[in-house]
């Protein structure tokens, strides 16, 4: 009866053992993606806020249907922002917007213009020129550049 009883403390001693050397081990393993916490100070983190901002504000432009422009029915608007300075393209909005859009498209530029700096963004530093009109194509405004 000893040797048994001895026999099964032994086994309960070294699976103890060994269950905390599991425990230890699982702790150096990387945590599943859900449960690390967001890093709010990183590039990718601060594109993906300013990636967000401008799809909200494509969406919202591209709620109204396009059917005419000659009426003054839609205007553009410089959007982005390049390292070298000036914007990166121009968006049509529609002219019954302007009061709620317009403050949207300057935040984004600004937060891109900081976005520049924070991270030493570089770009070609060409510069988009003003557009020349804007046109209705399949029921979306597009913004037209000149033809040089």
């Amino acid at each position: 009866m000893r040797i048994s009883l001895l026999i099964v403390s032994m086994a309960v001693i070294m699976a103890s053992c060994f269950s905390s050397k599991n425990a230890d081990a699982n702790a150096n393993l990387p945590k599943d993606i859900s449960e690390r916490p967001i890093d709010e100070d990183s590039q990718k983190y601060d594109q993906a806020q300013l990636d967000k901002l401008r799809a909200e504000i494509e969406a919202e432009a591209e709620k109204e249907k396009c059917t005419d422009t000659t009426t003054g029915d839609w205007k553009p608007a410089a959007m982005g922002s390049k390292a070298c300075g000036g914007p990166k393209y121009y968006i049509a909005y529609p002219a019954k917007l302007e009061a709620t859009i317009l403050p949207k498209i300057e935040n984004y530029n600004n937060k891109e213009k900081e976005f520049n700096k924070k991270y030493n963004i570089i770009s070609d530093c060409s510069l988009v020129g003003e557009p020349a009109g804007i046109r209705c194509a399949n029921g979306k405004a597009e913004v037209v550049y000149p033809v040089e």
